[in-house]
C-alpha cells in the first residue's frame, strides 16, 4: 500500500506560505533535508521548496522574476487564425510577455496582431519582429509594442536572406530603428552573434538588450 512508501502526515516537515528563507533554510539543516513542503491553512500543498532553490537563487542574483519568485516567462505566437486563442491561453497560464514573432514584422499581420493584444490585455508586455528599419519600428510603437525585436536574416541559422530575398546587416538595422525610436521603446537585438565584440557592437549600435541562440 501507499502507507507503505509515502511519509505519514504527522512526520512531514512543513512550512506555510509566506514563510521567510532563513527558517526554511533552519528547518532544512535542522532536520537533514533537501526539501520541505509549503502548505496553507487548510494543509493543501501550495509547494515544494528544495535546496537546489536557494543555491540557484544564490548563484543567479539577477535572474529575472515577478513578485511571486518565479522566473518571467514569454511566449511567442505568429499572426494564424487561432493567434487570439493562443494568446489568451497564455494569458490565462499568466504569461509575463507574449512576443509576434515572424520573419517580417514590418506587416499589417504583425502590426494588426500587436495592436490587438494590447487593446485586449494592456497590463501585459507585446513585442513585435522582427524588423530592419526605423519606419517598421515606429509603426510597431505606434500600434502598441512594449519593445522591437531588430534582425532579419543574420542568424547562424537564419533562411530568411536567402528564401526571401531580403535582409539587413545587423548593425546597419540597429543603427537605423535606434535612431527612429530615440529610446521612446526598447529595441532587441536579434541573431548575429557569435563573437563576444558582436555583442559589444550591438550595444554600440543602439540595442538596449541582446537575444542570442539558436
Amino acid at each position: 500500500p501507499v502507507s507503505h512508501i509515502m511519509t505519514p502526515k504527522d512526520q512531514l516537515v512543513t512550512v506555510k506560505e509566506g514563510e521567510s528563507n532563513e527558517n526554511i533554510k533552519k528547518l532544512l539543516h535542522e532536520h537533514r533535508i533537501e526539501k520541505v513542503i509549503v502548505i496553507n491553512d487548510d494543509f493543501r500543498l501550495r509547494g515544494l521548496i528544495t535546496v537546489n532553490d536557494f543555491t540557484k537563487a544564490e548563484n543567479n542574483p539577477n535572474a529575472c522574476k515577478d513578485e511571486h519568485g518565479r522566473l518571467r516567462v514569454g511566449a511567442a505566437v505568429g499572426t494564424g487564425a487561432d493567434t487570439q486563442a493562443r494568446v489568451e491561453a497564455l494569458i490565462a497560464a499568466d504569461v509575463d510577455i507574449i512576443v509576434v514573432d515572424t520573419a517580417h514584422g514590418h506587416s499589417k499581420g504583425v502590426i494588426d496582431k500587436v495592436s490587438w493584444i494590447k487593446k485586449n490585455f494592456p497590463n501585459v508586455q507585446v513585442i513585435g519582429g522582427n524588423i530592419a528599419t526605423g519606419d517598421a519600428a515606429l509603426a510597431l510603437r505606434d500600434a502598441g509594442a512594449d519593445a522591437v525585436k531588430v534582425g532579419i536574416g543574420p542568424g547562424s541559422i537564419c533562411t530568411t536572406r536567402i528564401i526571401a530575398g531580403v535582409g539587413m546587416p545587423q548593425i546597419s538595422a540597429i543603427d537605423s530603428v535606434a535612431n527612429a525610436l530615440q529610446d521612446s521603446i526598447p529595441l532587441i537585438a536579434d541573431g548575429g552573434i557569435r563573437y563576444s565584440g558582436d555583442m559589444a557592437k550591438a550595444i554600440a549600435a543602439g540595442a538596449s538588450c541582446i537575444m542570442v541562440g539558436s
